[in-house]
């Protein structure tokens, strides 16, 4: 008996890994300031795979949701 591996497509279109261009579209600024926000720590650092550079599409979330969470809280002080 064999085992197969059944591959099934993706319902979601949106991707996992994104460019440096894609996320500064994501978060409205220009892609050397996205460099510079990665450099600052402000943004997660990349994963190289080959000659790419991406970023996963969920540590940029949950980097925005940190900076969001920031804002709050400085907010009430």
């Amino acid at each position: 008996m064999t085992l197969k591996t059944k591959r099934t497509a993706r319902t979601d279109a949106t991707p996992v890994l994104i460019s440096d261009k894609d996320g500064a579209i994501m978060i409205g600024c220009s892609p050397a300031t996205w460099w510079r926000r990665v450099s600052d720590g402000t943004l997660p650092q990349p994963i190289k795979i080959g000659g790419l550079t991406r970023w996963r599409r969920d540590e940029i979330l949950a980097a925005i949701e940190d900076a969001s969470a920031k804002r709050t809280l400085g907010a009430k002080r």
